[in-house]
């Protein structure tokens, strides 16, 4: 009996730790919220200081016509997916050194977020 109940306390505490590090699902919504800090350089439909987003899911890196792209962005041979921009916004110039973007996003969630409404917004 005590042995029985010491292995249901570690499964519930296991279960607690697994549980402890799981994010909430992506939020377009809120992903939307958190781009207005992106539109400082970027915008759904018009290139700017950076490249524009619409449609960028599938995309090849340093694709867009008449953007100004960096030669490392342009030679990365990144496609963007929600892995390669989850890398890109927690640090641009680690995934592809010389690249012109420096902002980065800390925060998981944010991020999810934030590639949320660019897959279900941006199309």
């Amino acid at each position: 009996m005590r042995r029985r109940a010491k292995l249901l306390a570690a499964t519930a505490v296991g279960m607690v730790l697994a549980t402890s590090h799981v994010r909430a699902a992506a939020s377009a919504a809120r992903g939307e919220e958190l781009y207005q800090s992106c539109q400082d350089c970027h915008s759904l439909d018009s290139n700017d200081i950076g490249p524009k987003h619409r449609g960028v899911f599938g995309r090849k890196a340093g694709a867009v016509p008449d953007y100004n792209y960096s030669a490392a962005l342009k030679a990365s041979g990144i496609t963007w997916n929600e892995d390669s921009l989850d890398k890109w916004l927690t640090d641009p110039q680690k995934l592809v050194p010389g690249a012109k973007m420096f902002f980065h996003i800390d925060t998981a969630q944010d991020r999810a977020d934030i590639i949320e409404y660019l897959k279900e917004r941006a199309k």
